[in-house]
């Protein structure tokens, strides 16, 4: 497979290769009207993509979550290390299950310049449609905050199975 002869990144044409099974002479791929719009549409803007990003103060951070069932729970962890019980709020209303808070900590008084910054200090928000009906009422739901993981635990609601229906 060949090299571009500036660096050691693939070219396209040698990435198409690669999943086709070799170094075979590609058909040049048809222009069309909407290829030529879409390319349109993909150019950079004209002003600096980080103007963009400015003020995230607006969009609080997501939280990532796993959600998964057993044969009478529906369990929700999140990774909410670093975050108090009290910077946690969680609710749930017809099904749709909302946890947001505050990552605090972040910010040091005395900071000149950053360096690097990848952690996410702030507002964050996560709202779910449950996958499953639920009970909703105190004694049914378990939230526990243990290793900065979040776990929330809904016992299933009973749903009757199907009842077959004679037809006459």
């Amino acid at each position: 497979m060949a090299r571009t002869n500036s660096d050691d990144l693939l070219m396209e044409d040698d990435l198409a290769a690669a999943f086709l099974g070799g170094d075979e002479e590609l058909v040049a791929p048809v222009e069309t009207e909407e290829t030529v719009v879409a390319e349109e549409e993909v150019q950079a803007p004209s002003e600096p993509v980080e103007d963009e990003w400015e003020n995230t103060d607006d969009f609080p951070g997501q939280l990532a979550v796993d959600v998964y069932e057993t044969a009478d729970k529906l369990v929700v962890k999140a990774r909410t290390a670093g975050i108090s019980k009290s910077d946690l709020d969680v609710s749930i209303s017809d099904n749709i299950l909302t946890i947001s808070g505050v990552l605090s900590g972040g910010e040091d008084e005395q900071t000149t310049r950053w360096h690097i910054q990848e952690c996410y200090w702030g507002e964050f928000s996560r709202t779910i449609a449950l996958p499953v009906q639920v009970r909703e009422d105190e004694n049914s739901v378990k939230a526990e905050l243990k290793d900065g993981v979040l776990t929330i635990t809904f016992e299933k609601e009973k749903t009757e199975a199907p009842k077959k229906i004679a037809i006459q």
